[in-house]
């Protein structure tokens, strides 16, 4: 029976309103697991969900031979960059600790310790010495001549490191954060990792606070893809997590000698700290520059910022979804503080709807309405052995051969236009970093009950 005009529009407000922003957070939040299972270098355990992939880069050593594998593929390719690998271990981190009970509801706790765990194993083997740190395994420039499965990698893996005399502050701090932040996620279940991760947090900030420089100035290999703009930023989110971890006041000091040249920043992702060093610094000291100082910077962005028409925050066309979510993140966490506490999570609430569908289509992989089906990931979209994968499989149209579960893509240029082809890198291509505060923030809004 055909509805009259007026029940068929009630009908399509319902259909509308029930559709719009109902997705299942804890669905999507296990999936974001499953991407960093995907992501996964050297010999896989036994309980490995993702089964297309399979041991690789078995062989990956320092310059005097020390054990390099483990850790985590960068995005669709198969460096290992430690910075932004270091970025996503601290977010993942403070995830599991503020919204543990957003875990606990979506039954992903041990997911999660195992997806920290898996990089932090990876951080203490590249920490040969205490001054002594390797930043990269894998040339970018040399990496990037392939396409095809890790494991069927023959190329070379040069390992690079930085040292005193070639330091790296920015990469150093970052990656003590990322000790101290799981230090604080293991203190309960495994005290004695969690004291093992702790020293090293403490004597990777000494190293980068003493001897400074940018790591891509002394890692050059690393400009291919991750070019470091300053460090003063990693050195404050790296002294706060310290704090958190120890109640160690010289903490503090190192932030209000950094300060002045901090306070001026912005951002929040692999590169920028400001965002998140700022709002975990008004939740650990309650000191009022540092709430002014996220007021200020989430206003901004919200009020003043470049949107999409369909409402996304527009950063940058490479990766945009990352910035909306990862700013998005950061303001949530100074809802918490009960900062503009309502407008601020309706905001966030409203990019994370955004990238699960509410704009038409689904960037995450594996999930919603069309979702993307052609990320530029190398290891998804090889076809099992023994078929040929190489740059024909990346210029063709199929889909890719494996379903990359819980893949964030880039997402959609300025005009809210998206193609899925594997060819456009900086829209479909996924990122360890990319994932990191889309899953934190799922397992808040689960945590809130949304």
């Amino acid at each position: 029976m055909q509805q009259s005009g007026l029940g068929a529009a009630l009908l399509f407000a319902v259909v509308t309103l029930t559709a719009a922003g109902s997705y299942d957070y804890k669905d999507v939040l296990q999936k974001s697991l499953l991407f960093y299972e995907a992501q996964r270098s050297g010999k896989l355990p036994s309980d490995q969900k993702v089964t297309w992939r399979h041991d690789s880069a078995l062989h990956d050593k320092g310059n005097n031979g020390e054990d390099l594998t483990g850790g985590y593929y960068d995005a669709g390719d198969y460096v290992k960059f430690g910075f932004p690998m270091a970025f996503t271990t601290t977010v993942l981190a403070w995830g599991l600790l503020d919204h543990h009970a957003g875990y606990q509801s979506a039954n992903s706790v041990q997911e999660c310790l195992k997806a920290i765990k898996w990089a932090t194993d990876y951080f203490i083997k590249c920490h040969v010495s205490e001054y002594e740190y390797y930043g990269q395994v894998g040339s970018g420039n040399v990496d990037h001549a392939h396409w095809g499965r890790p494991e069927d990698m023959t190329e070379a893996r040069p390992a690079y490191k930085i040292t005193a005399s070639k330091p790296g502050s920015d990469l150093a701090a970052e990656t003590a954060a990322a000790f101290a932040a799981a230090s604080l996620v293991f203190r309960s279940s495994n005290s004695t990792y969690a004291n093992v991760l702790l020293k090293h947090a403490q004597q990777m900030y000494e190293f980068g606070y003493k001897y400074r420089g940018l790591f891509s100035d002394s890692i050059t290999d690393s400009k291919c893809c991750y070019t470091s703009t300053h460090y003063e930023d990693e050195l404050v989110w790296g002294a706060a997590w310290l704090y958190r971890a120890t109640g160690d006041k010289t903490y503090l000091t190192y932030v209000d000698v950094l300060w002045d040249s901090f306070k001026n920043m912005y951002g929040f992702d692999w590169d920028q700290k400001f965002g998140g060093a700022t709002v975990l610094l008004a939740k650990l000291t309650g000191e009022t520059k540092y709430k002014t100082a996220i007021t200020n910077y989430c206003d901004y962005v919200y009020e003043k910022g470049t949107r999409t028409s369909k409402g996304l925050i527009f950063i940058y066309d490479w990766g945009p979804l990352r910035y909306a979510i990862n700013i998005a993140y950061v303001c949530l966490q100074a809802a918490d503080l009960g900062i503009k506490t309502a407008s601020y999570r309706a905001e966030a609430k409203k990019q994370m709807d955004y990238a699960l569908g509410d704009a038409g289509r689904s960037y995450v992989i594996g999930f919603g309405n069309n979702p993307p089906t052609h990320a530029h990931h190398r290891a998804a979209s090889c076809p099992d052995k023994p078929a040929t994968c190489d740059w024909t499989t990346y210029h063709g149209s199929q889909p890719n051969a494996h379903v990359l579960y819980g893949g964030l893509v880039g997402g959609p240029n300025k005009t809210d236009q998206f193609t899925d082809v594997r060819t456009d890198w900086r829209h479909t291509e996924v990122g360890c970093d990319y994932n990191a505060c889309f899953q934190s923030m799922l397992a808040h809004f689960v945590q809130l009950g949304y």
